[in-house]
């Protein structure tokens, strides 16, 4: 028997369809090389350029900075080293630039650029009077958080919303008490058990889920305030302004759109929170429309001082939704750690508890709980004042970029084009400005206030060339006297409802990341409801 052979192949040749297969194969494998190489053609050549313009930059720094001590390296390679430390120990390098170089300048290397620190009071009062032409805040927050890519452009171009915090807000403060303390009352029971037995509470998860309720309680009230996917929407997206925001300066200029893409959440979370706010914002630009800015039953809250403060053609759903959550961001994020950090100090110091609680429990019962209240708690605002001073938001504050060539009292001359900040940490920590600095004093505002016998100098909302957490001058922070507030009316509530310790009764350790500080993340208080 013979097989049957088909005669084209002559028993030997591969079928017509198998060489067709083969041939797309081989296009296709083609086709990916191809892309492969030029793809790492590109980086290749992106990288290259990279580095030849960042060694050009930084021979252009190290000329027009010469006259600028440096702290750490200082090549113009070794710097790139420097850079690398300073995330390791930025505050170290601070501290160190801080001592070392007393009422003048110093410069520390960033991976590309230097950051200039000022040193004393006298300069950081030569800050405070200089004008928003030669040195601006926003300009320098915008480039720390590129709140260009993880806030939007909308922020960087109009300010509204800081005009909406500084006075409606602010003014509305006694107002909406109660409707602050009532959150506060709610959330605590909600998030902390209400058992007369111990139990562990993870501290600065908690105090974030407590503060972005009690926040959204006077922002947009109730029941949007109470409602768990906007909550956490508010939460993730402050946490991811800061995050993006550091990653994104790693990366030279050309390349953050590109980096943006990648780390930002900003589109998610202007989706997410449209979907929450867009129906209301939408209904009350319809009733401005039909009856006025002054319509009966007009809400008051955030929303409508967002409103009433913003330019007609930026009272859209979109722009109204981006300042709600900026606002958010700004309250969530520094509160929480201000919050953490005073819980941390009352736990692991229990000698503070009995003072403080007796003083809470005597105003309320003379005053009620308001406002007013609030204002004479001297030693629980002193007690939140020191946490705050010992426990920082960071090694540096008052940011701000040099738009003119810029020459202090001293002598000292900063080109413009750079960004300078003060030592935070190093000023709180010196002994020149609080005896035995490094030393937690509960009470030390509080009988600076009772010994030079006065009313306001040393609150902790005050403006103070030696406590520099909330900045100074014209961009002193317009939120801190809802921050503090809230901060105080928290820890009262604290006082009358619970008793706090910790496990091992230490403090937990703070963490450093740059120039970056921040409460002990994972650490934990016991809570205890009190009889």
């Amino acid at each position: 028997m013979t097989t049957c052979q088909n005669p084209t192949t002559n028993g030997t040749e591969k079928p017509a369809h198998s060489t067709a297969y083969l041939t797309q194969l081989n296009i296709c494998l083609l086709y990916a090389y191809t892309m492969i190489h030029s793809l790492f053609y590109t980086l290749g050549w992106v990288l290259l350029v990279t580095v030849i313009s960042s060694i050009i930059r930084a021979w252009i720094d190290r000329w027009k900075l010469r006259a600028i001590p440096s702290v750490g390296y200082s090549g113009v390679l070794t710097s790139y080293l420097g850079a690398i430390q300073f995330s390791r120990k930025g505050h170290e390098l601070i501290q160190e630039g801080y001592e070392k170089y007393p009422g003048t300048a110093f410069k520390v290397p960033m991976l590309f650029k230097w950051l200039i620190v000022i040193n004393g009071p006298k300069m950081l009062d030569d800050i405070r009077r200089a004008g928003p032409d030669e040195v601006n805040a926003r300009k320098a927050l915008a480039e720390i958080v590129s709140s260009k890519y993880t806030m939007g452009p909308e922020i960087q171009e109009d300010y509204y919303h800081v005009a909406a915090v500084r006075s409606p807000l602010t003014k509305n403060l006694a107002t909406r008490f109660a409707d602050v303390q009532d959150e506060i009352a709610c959330a605590f029971d909600d998030f902390i058990p209400r058992t007369e037995e111990w139990t562990k509470v993870p501290a600065l998860s908690t105090a974030m889920h407590i503060i972005s309720r009690t926040s959204n309680r006077l922002f947009v009230g109730l029941p949007l305030c109470r409602n768990l996917d906007y909550l956490r929407l508010n939460e993730e997206y402050a946490k991811n302004v800061m995050d993006a925001g550091l990653k994104i300066t790693l990366f030279p200029s050309f390349l953050m759109p590109l980096a943006a893409y990648f780390f930002s959440t900003l589109q998610k979370s202007l989706n997410q929170s449209t979907s929450h706010l867009g129906s209301i914002i939408q209904d009350r630009l319809d009733k401005e429309r039909e009856y006025g800015p002054d319509w009966p039953e007009k809400p008051n809250d955030l929303i409508t001082w967002l409103l009433s403060e913003a330019p007609s053609e930026l009272k859209t759903v979109r722009d109204v939704t981006l300042r709600v959550l900026a606002v958010n961001f700004a309250a969530i994020h520094t509160t929480s750690l201000a919050f953490t950090h005073a819980l941390y100090d009352l736990a692991s110091r229990p000698s503070y508890v009995t003072a403080l609680r007796e003083e809470v429990e005597s105003v309320i019962e003379e005053d009620g709980l308001n406002k007013l209240a609030l204002g004479k708690m001297r030693k629980l605002d002193s007690f939140i004042k020191e946490s705050h001073r010992l426990g920082p938001t960071g090694a540096l504050v008052v940011d701000r970029k040099i738009l003119k060539d810029f020459t202090f009292s001293n002598g000292v001359v900063i080109p413009a084009g750079y960004a300078i900040a003060a030592a935070n940490a190093a000023t709180n920590c010196d002994d020149a400005n609080y005896p035995n600095a490094r030393e937690f004093d509960g009470f030390r505002f509080s009988k600076m206030r009772e010994s030079e016998g006065e009313g306001i100098k040393h609150q902790m909302v005050s403006p103070n060339l030696n406590y520099l957490s909330f900045g100074t001058g014209r961009y002193i922070c317009p939120g801190r006297f809802f921050a503090v507030n809230e901060l105080k009316a928290m820890l009262a509530y604290v006082l009358l409802k619970y008793d706090v310790k910790v496990e091992d009764g230490k403090r937990p350790k703070d963490a450093w990341f740059g120039r970056m500080s921040m409460p002990n993340l994972t650490a934990s208080v016991m809570f205890r409801r009190r009889t």
